[in-house]
């Protein structure tokens, strides 16, 4: 059994923001292998089961809000008797330009207080996870991250998502090391790329 976590914040006014794109990833993976999203209190978490490119999975999507990513997502681990080796986290990095995908396997949490919180809670960083590079505002970090897409990068997410999707299913069937060798190198179509 794999977990794929999408980190996010709950509620409509997060929605379409750079850091709910973590929920969009498993969303999309929900919707291809026909899982439903069921509200799971004891994790504080919607939850749904399947089998995504042929392996058993638990995608999480924690209603804790960012902050407080690991609360919910390290019980969910625990419970069902895996490991920080089953666990794939799905998250924004704002040190990636939009239209960039990294996969990663272990590390620090780079800035990202959702990794940090899992991280913490897990008491351990050797867990993958999938980037969706959102880019940035130095100027504006907070007011970058929770707010709307324009138009113009909607479009571009739309594609960066489909793409973390294949990642996804990349480290469950091959590994994580195949994953960063196929996707770390790949940014959207040109034309379709900002800055």
């Amino acid at each position: 059994m794999k977990i794929i976590a999408g980190l996010g914040n709950p509620g409509a006014e997060y929605a379409n923001t750079p850091h709910s794109v973590g929920f969009e990833t498993v969303d999309a993976i929900a919707a291809a292998i026909g899982a439903v999203w069921e509200t799971k209190r004891s994790f504080s978490c919607l939850m749904a089961k399947g089998v995504f490119a042929g392996v058993p999975v638990i995608l999480v999507k924690p209603q804790t809000y960012m902050n407080a990513s690991g609360d919910s997502i390290a019980p969910v681990v625990k419970y069902n008797n895996a490991t920080a080796e089953d666990l794939l986290v799905v998250q924004d990095d704002i040190d990636l330009p939009v239209g960039r995908l990294r996969v990663r396997k272990g590390g620090s949490c780079g800035g990202h207080n959702g990794i940090r919180s899992v991280i913490e809670r897990l008491g351990t960083q050797s867990f993958a996870r999938v980037k969706l590079g959102v880019g940035n505002d130095k100027r504006n970090v907070i007011g970058h991250v929770l707010g709307k897409f324009d138009p113009a990068t909607r479009k571009i997410m739309d594609t960066v998502v489909a793409e973390a999707v294949k990642a996804c299913a990349t480290v469950l069937k091959a590994g994580a090391e195949k994953a960063m060798n196929e996707f770390n190198g790949w940014s959207a179509p040109s034309g379709d790329v900002a800055g």
